[in-house]
């Protein structure tokens, strides 16, 4: 792990970064060399997904950086499977294989749709073996969590959501605190929308710190002990993304940013049908 970032100890006692990078919506051809870049900035947990379809050109950049495999964490993801039980597996291989590794250190379950019963029962099956250090869920509310650990071996250590400061979910990380589930924010810029970047209250705490929206929002989220994946293609920005943990937000600043909440996704709601039929209909490889 980068001596520069914080970790946390999950419910299994593995060690996760606080920050790290992401990979979703850069394009297999730019993503080698993005992965390259970020790892030569000093970051060593990469996520990306099954459904991002850049697991090959991430499996590339983490054979050429010569970086040992024993100081990396990479996350993957399964998409929705219709029957879980019978092809889980078969894609966490296919997962694996693109990657070129031999395990991965978090698996998750990237939607609350299809067959996730029978794909977390298969999950527990490779977290056995050791394929996957640890495994987890993405998007899921609480209702769903708290379905998915009552008729279940293993609690989720992850579960991986919409987290920014427009959609702050303060509610249902507490409740994830509760049942030892680790929260970790996807679209923590919220893809800029609201003008997030020109946000008053985020410029001005930026000034009083000498730092960029950018790095405020993320020291935000890490203060309230949420992992982020920040995603940037430009080796400048990768690094005053790491460049968040010499200073602090003082609890007026929180208080200030909290009050910016609006309690709604600024991309979809997986409880919507319409969500769950557009997501539910798409093939992923």
């Amino acid at each position: 792990m980068s001596s520069t970032i914080p970790a946390v100890t999950l419910s299994n006692g593995i060690q996760m970064p606080m920050l790290g990078y992401g990979v979703f919506q850069i394009p297999a051809d730019d993503t080698e060399r993005a992965v390259l870049d970020a790892l030569d900035t000093g970051y060593r947990m990469l996520d990306t997904a099954q459904s991002y379809q850049n697991e090959e050109a991430v499996g590339r950049a983490i054979r050429g950086s010569a970086i040992p495999r024993s100081e990396l964490f990479v996350t993957t993801k399964l998409f929705i499977q219709s029957n879980g039980e019978k092809t889980t597996r078969q894609a966490f291989e296919t997962s694996l294989r693109r990657l070129g590794l031999d395990y991965v250190d978090l698996y998750l379950i990237h939607q609350p749709f299809g067959d996730y019963y029978g794909e977390w029962r298969v999950m527990e099956e490779l977290h056995a073996q050791g394929l996957a250090r640890a495994i987890g869920v993405a998007n899921f509310y609480p209702d769903r969590l708290a379905d998915l650990i009552l008729h279940n071996q293993i609690v989720p250590a992850v579960n991986q959501i919409e987290t920014h400061p427009f959609f702050q979910r303060q509610a249902d990380q507490d409740f994830m605190t509760k049942r030892g589930v680790q929260i970790e924010s996807w679209g923590p810029f919220a893809e800029g929308r609201n003008n997030l970047f020109s946000d008053p209250t985020l410029t001005g705490i930026a000034s009083a710190h000498g730092k960029s929206v950018a790095q405020v929002v993320l020291r935000w989220l890490t203060q309230r002990g949420v992992i982020v994946i920040p995603k940037s293609v430009s080796k400048d920005r990768m690094a005053q993304n790491m460049d968040i943990f010499n200073f602090e937000l003082t609890p007026d600043q929180m208080a200030a940013i909290a009050k910016m909440d609006t309690g709604a996704s600024l991309f979809f709601d997986h409880r919507d049908p319409d969500a769950a039929i557009r997501l539910g209909s798409r093939a992923v490889d």
